[in-house]
């Protein structure tokens, strides 16, 4: 009913039924097409964590802006993502509408989230590989570098119930993010549904899984070509930064972006307005008797 209140953006009920139906749309995709998204998507999320890395850079800046002005920028990577097509992990959590109505099998949704998911993963990591390779990590007197290697140190070093209710806090806001931008229908319409919850989540200082593989892939090329850099940035002697780290980050994390995005927000609305509205009984018109 957006026409009674002025406004072109789909309603709440249509974007639910758009999201069902790009969910069937995602299930069904072929295997190649589907990775090459999902790189893609790795790549534009590392793109996203790299900006907001020079911005935590800055020394100068305030914990309040720093996170703030931080997470402005890092929306970049939904932005990529939503408007120039890719395949994101936390954004396909949405499938489980389209799985709770009974369109999709639980082996397609299982399907595209792991295929998904690997793929972005590969995709951080190339681009971890051509971020370090570009010298871009020396910039700011090596402070970027720097500024990853704490980054994420602190993220390993998340307690898992911590890194857990991050990942969902995280995703309900990404998820969010990405139903608002399919109520819009131009281009400004999306980025705009796009900002706020994106720079929330991340001023906030939740926790996105597949940021997280690109800023701790970087971490530890740098660990492993400039150990020396690496001991003095963390203050501790030899490999603080581990692979065994990054995936005890990494698996609460998906965990908890799988509950945030499927749970909090998918099967919510899949509630609201698909099961509530099949409940409804039918009204007949009432016809008028001569």
């Amino acid at each position: 009913m957006p026409e009674l209140f002025g406004s072109d953006a789909y309603a709440p009920k249509e974007i639910a039924a758009k999201v069902e139906t790009v969910g069937v749309a995602k299930a069904h995709m072929a295997t190649l097409p589907l990775v090459m998204l999902g790189l893609l998507a790795g790549a534009f999320i590392g793109l996203g964590g790299l900006l907001f890395i020079i911005v935590k850079s800055d020394a100068s800046l305030s914990f309040a802006v720093s996170q703030l002005l931080g997470g402005f920028v890092f929306c970049l990577g939904l932005i990529l993502v939503v408007i120039a097509g890719a395949e994101l992990f936390t954004g396909n959590n949405l499938l489980a509408m389209a799985w709770a109505d009974g369109q999709i099998t639980t082996r397609e949704v299982l399907r595209n989230w792991l295929w998904v998911c690997a793929a972005n993963f590969v995709g951080t990591t190339g681009l971890a590989l051509l971020v370090y390779l570009s010298g871009h990590t020396h910039m700011n007197g090596g402070a970027i570098g720097t500024t990853v290697l704490k980054i994420a140190l602190a993220k390993q070093n998340l307690v898992w119930h911590e890194a857990f209710f991050r990942g969902v806090l995280c995703n309900v806001l990404v998820c969010m993010a990405v139903w608002m931008a399919m109520a819009g229908r131009s281009v400004v319409d999306k980025v705009i549904a796009i900002v706020f919850p994106i720079t929330a989540f991340v001023a906030a200082g939740f926790e996105h899984s597949i940021a997280n593989m690109y800023v701790m892939q970087l971490a530890l090329i740098i660990q492993h070509f400039e150990p020396v850099t690496a001991s003095n940035a963390l203050g501790v002697a030899g490999n603080a930064l581990s692979v065994a780290g990054m995936f005890g980050n990494l698996v609460p994390v998906i965990l908890g972006n799988l509950v945030g995005g499927s749970v909090f927000v998918g099967l919510v609305y899949h509630l609201i307005y698909r099961v509530a509205a099949a409940a409804q009984p039918l009204q007949t018109p009432l016809i008028e008797k001569d």
